[in-house]
């Protein structure tokens, strides 16, 4: 591992954490959409990333999210089971024979990129609600938030990508 990508990827970890804790989740659309942006950092993972520091990374992830918002063990579990579900996710949607280096975007294959953040999204939001819930009581209730806050999330994921992309294109 290099210690420039290595430094970037401490870069988003930081930036998406500050991010999520002093902006995002003050933010509610309708009363029940939150984006959650920081499964960003699990999705633009390099392809070839060893699997033990993707579910590490994902856990630390998680458990920052949960320490700064109070919330005990939520999103380190759901951040945890994505990290662990990741390549498999990433498989579905990238032959690993094309792209053994590949730092999934929407330049690679912008239709590739959009179903692997949809499934990884959806997959966390899933987990995160439910989780939060812990009932099937209001399913109707968690459901909306599920549907709601994933549209929100992956919106806000692809627009940033892009200017992400964009950046890095001017820049170098």
């Amino acid at each position: 591992m290099k210690a420039i990508p290595l430094f970037k990827e401490i870069l988003w970890f930081v930036i998406l954490v500050l991010l999520q804790v002093l902006l995002f989740n003050r933010i509610t659309v309708f009363g029940v959409a939150v984006p959650i942006l920081y499964i960003y950092f699990l999705i633009k993972l390099p392809y070839g990333r060893n699997r033990f520091y993707v579910i590490i990374s994902g856990f630390l992830m998680g458990l920052v999210i949960d320490a700064f918002l109070n919330t005990p063990g939520m999103n380190a579990a759901a951040t945890t089971i994505v990290a662990a579900l990741r390549s498999i996710i990433l498989n579905l949607f990238y032959p690993k024979n094309e792209y053994e280096n590949l730092i999934p975007g929407i330049h690679t294959s912008a239709a590739a990129f959009i179903k692997f953040t949809v499934t990884m999204v959806l997959l966390h939001q899933t987990l995160l609600f439910f989780i939060e819930a812990f009932t099937f009581f209001n399913f109707t209730s968690t459901m909306i938030r599920i549907g709601s806050s994933s549209l929100l999330t992956i919106v806000l994921i692809l627009a940033l990508d892009s200017l992400v992309i964009r950046r890095e294109k001017t820049s170098g």
